[in-house]
Order: C-alpha cells, then sequence, then structure tokens
C-alpha cells in the first residue's frame, strides 16, 4: 500500500525526549545504561514516513540498541546547541551522523532557527548589502532564499554558496572536536559525492556538499559511509512508504525503504569493528 487515510493508518512516531534536551526525536525511548551507537541526523535518520529506518534495521542486524536523535530538516547547528544531545553522543560506542546540506546553518550571510534548521530567521548587512534588490522579509525558509538568491544572480549566488561550504566544513570539525573523533558520517542521497553538477545545484538534499568538502574532514572521523540511491530503488520505496494524502507530496520527495535496507547493510559492515 502506498498510503493509508489520515486516522486509519499513519504513522505513531512515539515522539519522546532524553534528559533537558527541547528536541522531540522518534521513539520509543531507549534505556541510555545500555550499550548504544547514537545516530544524529535529519529526515532521513528521523525515518520520516518510513515504518522500520535505517536505525532499527541496523539494531536488528548488528545485535546492538540504538539511539536515533534524528530531528527532520535539522542541520549540525541544532545537534552543536544541544548539550544533552552531545552528552548521549559522548557516551555511545560510536556516533553516526548524517550528512546534512550547507543551507540549513547559520553563517555570515542569514541565520537560522535553532532548533528548525531550515528556517530562515534574518538577513546579515552584508548578505543586504550584496543583494540590494532582494525584500528579504518574503522568507521564511531557506531553500526558498537560496533559490531566490541564484535566479537574482548566479555570479553573486557563487559567494554564497562558498560561505555556506566553509560554514559547513567548519561545523563539521567542530563536531568532530567535541566527540573526539567517535563519529562516523553517513552520506545518503539520491546523487554521489562526486557528481560536481548535482552537488552545486539547489536539488536534492544535502545541498552543496561536496567530494572536496568530506575529504577535508575525513581524518577527524572513523569513517565515510556512502549510500547512493538509484531511480529504481526510490520509486520502490516511495510504495511502501506509509503517509496520508496530505502528505503525499513531501513523501514523493522522500527516501523509502528500499534505501533504508541498503544504508542499514551498509553501516553494519561499517560499525562491525567498533561495536
Amino acid at each position: 500500500m502506498a498510503y493509508q487515510n489520515m486516522g486509519e493508518g499513519a504513522l505513531n512516531y512515539n515522539p519522546c525526549r532524553y534528559g533537558k534536551s527541547k528536541l522531540l526525536f522518534r521513539g520509543p525511548q531507549k534505556d541510555l545504561d545500555e550499550p548504544y551507537v547514537a545516530f544524529l541526523g535529519g529526515t532521513e535518520t528521523y525515518g520520516k514516513y518510513v515504518d522500520v529506518p535505517f536505525t532499527d534495521l541496523v539494531e536488528a542486524g548488528a545485535g546492538i540498541e540504538t539511539v536515533n536523535l534524528g530531528c527532520v530538516n535539522a542541520g549540525v547547528d541544532v545537534f552543536l546547541s544541544d548539550e544533552t544531545v552531545l552528552e548521549i553522543c559522548k557516551k555511545s560506542k560510536m556516533t553516526v551522523l548524517q550528512i546534512s546540506g550547507a543551507q540549513n546553518m547559520s553563517n555570515r550571510f542569514y541565520a537560522v532557527h535553532q532548533r528548525r534548521n531550515d528556517r530562515f530567521l534574518r538577513a546579515s548587512t552584508l548578505l543586504r548589502t550584496i543583494y540590494r534588490e532582494v525584500d528579504f522579509t518574503d522568507f521564511n525558509f531557506t531553500r526558498h532564499l537560496l533559490q531566490t538568491l541564484a535566479h537574482a544572480s548566479e555570479e553573486k549566488f557563487f559567494m554564497v554558496r562558498q560561505e555556506l561550504r566553509d560554514a559547513w566544513v567548519a561545523r563539521m570539525r567542530t563536531m568532530a572536536m567535541k566527540l573526539h573523533g567517535e563519529l562516523m558520517l553517513l552520506w545518503i542521497s539520491d546523487h554521489s559525492l562526486d557528481d560536481q553538477t548535482a552537488c552545486d545545484a539547489i536539488g536534492a538534499d544535502p545541498l552543496f556538499v561536496n567530494r572536496e568538502m568530506i575529504e577535508e574532514i575525513r581524518p577527524l572521523v572513523k569513517d565515510v559511509v556512502e549510500v547512493v540511491a538509484t531511480p529504481e530503488e526510490i520509486k520502490q520505496g516511495y510504495d511502501l512508504m506509509v503517509y496520508s494524502d496530505l502528505d503525499a507530496p513531501a513523501a514523493r520527495e522522500m527516501l523509502g525503504p528500499v534505501v533504508h535496507s541498503k544504508a542499514a547493510t551498509a553501516l553494519q559492515d561499517a560499525l562491525a569493528p567498533y561495536v
């Protein structure tokens, strides 16, 4: 069944919180007294519209408890600003961080919401100076902002994109240092890190992240697991997702259960030496 009507079969994500964190995670809540692997990330890690996300598949396959700390549309900022999340990760046997796009972070050009990182808050004086023709009161989300800036001037947008990439690398270095290198990265997308055209475009996430950026931080992490979904896998997975009629357009942009299964297999192999 591709979808179920609201009220009949919409997924229950069993939302839960840990400690003093204000973030709401997918449950059920886990016992942090037992050995576990922590998973940080965005929509795919959370497993939106997916009955059994890759975090649960890894738990079943590897035989170790996993703690899903994924947040829908999260960038790395949301985790760096949450001491509870960082403490949970520091106590884990390993932390797996889903690579997020460079757009959902505060930077020299604009600020994002502390917890809902896809929400645009304000433009900096620098950005307003560069784009005098743009009315920044029109924007609520980072992607809409970037699409407008790119359309206004590709030459100016080159500076914006490079700033986001520089900020991303710096923020990922900070995350690796805070977790003392006990960190594994997960690239899960519909395109490869080596597809520069896709990495430059305002297309599918992770936005603007490319091979060069990953190589800059590779020495600071244990491993980088790369999962690239084929069009066939995405199509097959879409037919297996659970969502309401209202959520159908959003669900079409997600990577479904087939890709989650592929990611789980790759992660189990990568985690084996550590768990």
